[in-house]
């Protein structure tokens, strides 16, 4: 038996990508999870529930939504986010809110509503997949690298406050992942860089990785299903890198 087993998370941006892989894996460990995202009709492993992860209302929703449905809470990862490429003098504001507010204000308003039931739980988790440009800045991504950046300070944050509490806190900081948040970059970078679309996977997005592919989102799982896992309780309030070597330079 796995001794995640009968324990429960959230798992946010649970529809494609990370997430899925990240709820996939976790269900196979045995653990209940509600699986939240944006529409919950797009499916995904665990059970589904839909959310507006921009506002208070989503996030307090999907802590009380696991609540009700599994009467305990052990674990939150915070995975869901989108990208928006463009020099800071184009980035529009509005996208700025909002990827502010999808890649910090809701990992904070999750371990906010969670902490108590965190707090409750033999060994409560918190994971927020970050990223490299946690630790690192790239041209024309102005607000994902000031959230990420952000995310980092949290979990450090919640790591001090949490340590009483047998609560961990982490940020998973992967390279780029094969992901539809990645694929759906290329034609923003062209446009940004001035180049065709065909080169940009090489010469723009693996061009900081050592090594030159791209982290599959089962990999990125695996880190997160150790650190929730007993193996994990002693990582708390760092960055869990997988950059493929990128910030080794």
């Amino acid at each position: 038996m796995s001794a995640l087993e009968g324990r429960a998370a959230i798992v946010t941006g649970s529809a494609s990508g990370i997430g899925r892989a990240v709820a996939e894996r976790l269900v196979h460990e045995g653990m209940d999870v509600l699986a939240v995202d944006l529409r919950a009709d797009q499916g995904g492993p665990g059970e589904a529930h839909e959310a507006d992860l921009l506002t208070r209302e989503g996030n307090r929703g999907a802590v009380d939504a696991a609540l009700e449905r599994f009467g305990r809470l052990d674990c939150v990862v915070a995975n869901a986010g989108f990208q928006h490429v463009a020099p800071v003098t184009d980035f529009p504001e509005d996208r700025w809110d909002a990827l502010i507010g999808i890649l910090l204000t809701s990992p904070f308003l999750l371990a906010k509503y969670a902490w108590e039931a965190l707090a409750e739980a033999p060994e409560g988790r918190f994971v927020a997949i970050a990223s490299a440009h946690g630790l690192v800045a790239s041209p024309y991504k102005a607000g994902y690298v000031s959230a990420k950046h952000g995310v980092l300070g949290l979990v450090k944050t919640l790591a001090l406050e949490g340590a009483g509490q047998d609560i961990t806190a982490t940020a998973v900081c992967p390279g780029f992942v094969r992901t539809p948040l990645v694929e759906a970059q290329i034609a923003d970078q062209a446009k940004a860089h001035g180049m065709p679309e065909e080169r940009v996977l090489e010469d723009v997005i693996l061009a900081p990785h050592v090594v030159k592919r791209l982290v599959e989102p089962e990999e990125v799982a695996e880190v997160v299903a150790f650190l929730v896992g007993p193996a994990g309780r002693s990582f708390t309030g760092v960055p869990v890198t997988m950059d493929q070597g990128w910030t080794a330079r």
